[in-house]
């Protein structure tokens, strides 16, 4: 027999209030641990989240012979060991970012053989341009029943130009830290510019890399003989934060997000402004009330500074409630409106032609059985069950444990009644 699946109940209804913490950011705490490969040695890692991806990476590194302790304020690994230089199939398939350890490995031991990666079914995220970009670097690459198998020529990887065609974040970030022992000077053109790249880049640096231009489209990267181990203190979560934000325009009331850097969410604040939201940030501190009139707006996602297509799912569930005709235009992947299915089910009002979702704001949401299509998605179901009537059950939860530490902790605090049962709907 199958253990029943366990599912998110939500009652909506509740206002909520109160003050949350933001966790360190997933998409800083991944490059940060691939890059442990690059110098072998003890690191010290502080305000880790302890999330599914989270553990795969980690996972990961165990199989290529790392080792790690948790105390109660740090993460411990120690790279000492880890020689292998095979990421296999089985972990890879559970997360698209395992893919971060194929320019470390082939920059410190000149060969890698990493597995085709899985992850979020939210559009094609090639993995070319990593595979173009080492090729430029004089590796030799071909895949091989499902494995990327990468080989350095004897002398090692060589300072290159590369040049994306659109900034991809993981790409961008395999790349720099390729770069940082390879010979020579590498230019990264039209590279992401998101904080999460930054705090690799300060990472890098900590260890001794040669690196200018962190936050702007060019990096310019001179490679080192080698680097050393060092301490790191992830960066706060802005898509967290950014999705504590948006729920008091759902639920009312007022959210105290703390532990967040307002510099990566300026335009997060000045969207959720408009939309009426009264947003106040006072240091690390966001305070977030719902206002009285909320109105439509557009949307457009676009890479960093713009506004973050992990936030898409979520503002739509606000605008989903707010009256009056609303859009959003997604711009950076071509298969990210699967929530809106399962919004519908809530009574949302949505149509969608291509890339274009419209929103007319309905009165109340309506409480129904859904499912989790990816990561983002079920942070925008559990927004919107928060302010339908009655009790929402969201099936597929791991997606959100991928990306949201102590979700439903955190919710409860401020008030809202989430809780996880064995699931009364499952398919």
């Amino acid at each position: 027999m199958q253990p029943t699946p366990s599912c998110l109940f939500i009652e909506g209804g509740h206002k909520l209030k109160g003050e949350v913490v933001i966790s360190g950011a997933k998409n800083a705490a991944l490059p940060a641990l691939a890059a442990t490969i690059l110098a072998p040695g003890e690191y010290r890692f502080s305000n880790v989240p302890w999330l599914i991806d989270v553990q795969t990476m980690l996972d990961l590194l165990c199989r290529l012979g790392a080792q790690y302790e948790t105390t109660n304020t740090a993460l411990l690994l120690d790279t000492s060991q880890a020689k292998d230089t095979v990421a296999p199939y089985d972990i890879v398939s559970r997360m698209r970012a395992s893919v971060l350890v194929l320019g470390p490995l082939l920059a410190r031991y000149g060969r890698a053989r990493v597995a085709l990666p899985g992850g979020c079914p939210i559009g094609k995220r090639p993995i070319d341009f990593h595979l173009k970009g080492l090729e430029l670097m004089g590796a030799k690459i071909h895949q091989d029943h499902g494995y990327v198998m990468a080989k350095a020529p004897r002398r090692g990887l060589s300072g290159a130009e590369i040049i994306f065609d659109f900034p991809s974040v993981t790409a961008t970030e395999n790349l720099m830290m390729a770069a940082t022992l390879a010979r020579g000077r590498t230019i990264i053109r039209n590279a992401a510019k998101e904080p999460e790249i930054v705090a690799l880049g300060e990472m890098l640096l900590k260890m001794g890399a040669k690196i200018e231009g962190l936050g702007t489209e060019t990096l310019f990267i001179e490679g080192v003989k080698e680097l050393s181990p060092t301490e790191v203190s992830i960066i706060p979560d802005r898509i967290e934060a950014g999705t504590y934000l948006m729920a008091p325009g759902i639920t009312g009331g007022e959210v105290i997000v703390k532990n967040t850097n307002p510099s990566h969410l300026e335009t997060v604040i000045a969207t959720l402004r408009e939309i009426g939201l009264e947003i106040e940030v006072q240091g690390d501190t966001i305070f977030s009330h719902r206002g009285r009139n909320l109105k439509p707006v557009k949307v457009r996602t676009a890479p960093y500074p713009g506004f973050p297509t992990d936030l898409q799912a979520q503002v739509m569930a606000l605008l989903s409630t707010v009256k009056g005709t609303s859009v959003i235009i997604e711009n950076v992947f071509e298969n990210r409106f699967l929530h809106v299915e399962e919004l519908r089910r809530l009574g949302a009002a949505i149509t969608v032609e291509g890339r274009v979702a419209v929103i007319q704001g309905v009165k109340k949401l309506q409480a129904a059985p859904v499912k989790a299509t990816d990561l983002r998605a079920s942070a925008s179901l559990v927004l919107a069950a928060l302010g339908a009537e009655g009790v929402t059950e969201i099936s597929e939860i791991h997606h959100l444990k991928r990306g949201y530490e102590a979700l439903a902790e955190k919710f409860n605090k401020l008030g809202a009644k989430i809780w996880e049962a064995p699931c009364q709907h499952h398919s």
